[in-house]
């Protein structure tokens, strides 16, 4: 058995301006997992960010289109070097 966990290997980050609460940070992290296949994700209402950890290249304008569906703006997606 390894002892260290593989690096995730795409970090994604959304801007999204519109969370408000805790309940806004979870529904958010809910439209994510469901449209795509991610290790973790987190939402951060205080810094109006998602970022999302995956091992694989996500549909990025799929996922905005979905978080748009439910009444957020995605302002900003940036992938991240890891």
């Amino acid at each position: 058995m390894s002892l260290f966990k593989p690096k995730t290997k795409y970090i994604y980050r959304l801007e999204i301006p519109d969370m408000r609460c805790g309940m806004c940070e979870a529904h958010i992290e809910e439209v994510i997992r469901k449209s795509a296949s991610v290790k973790k994700v987190v939402a951060n209402r205080h810094k109006n960010l998602a970022t999302i950890y995956s091992n694989e290249p996500l549909n990025i304008a799929m996922i905005k289109e979905e978080i748009t569906k439910t009444g957020y703006r995605v302002l900003n997606i940036e992938l991240l070097e890891n």
